[in-house]
């Protein structure tokens, strides 16, 4: 028997126009559940211990088919590292230099100036901010 996380993520694929196999649920279902910014690489290695027939491929073209439907944000940091977030809302992210963690946080998309991009087509308004996160300042404080 299904349960209802279960059916709401096969209902929201269904939605989106993306044909429900089992291996697309559980990755939209690991983005519901571990909203830490994962990379593709990360939901592979949680996923196909539980998962045998599932492929490094498969979760890279799922996350681009999620992406294009616009079931998840894509996030790109320092242009090398690549992580996929499923809260759609317009928020920023700060990134711990220290630890590498990503964390939320509200800003106000209408205060994100664009007036000299008048010109030019905007396909994504993303707000990163580098910086060193509680915890670690906590530790190098002890140091």
């Amino acid at each position: 028997m299904e349960n209802n996380l279960f059916k709401d993520i096969k209902t929201r694929l269904i939605d989106a126009e993306i044909r429900p196999t089992y291996q697309r649920i559980k990755i939209l279902e690991y983005l519901d559940e571990h909203r830490t910014h994962p990379t593709a690489d990360e939901i592979y290695s949680s996923l196909a211990p539980s998962i045998p027939t599932l492929s490094k491929t498969t979760v890279y073209n799922t996350l681009a088919t999620f992406k294009e439907s616009g079931l998840v944000n894509e996030i790109r940091i320092n242009g090398i590292e690549t992580r996929f977030d499923i809260i759609l809302k317009p928020h920023g992210h700060f990134t711990c230099v220290e630890c590498g963690e990503l964390f939320d946080f509200d800003y106000n998309i209408d205060s994100f100036a664009t007036k000299d991009l008048n010109d030019y087509k905007i396909l994504n308004k993303s707000f990163i901010v580098e910086g060193i996160c509680p915890k670690c300042l906590k530790t190098k404080q002890k140091q």
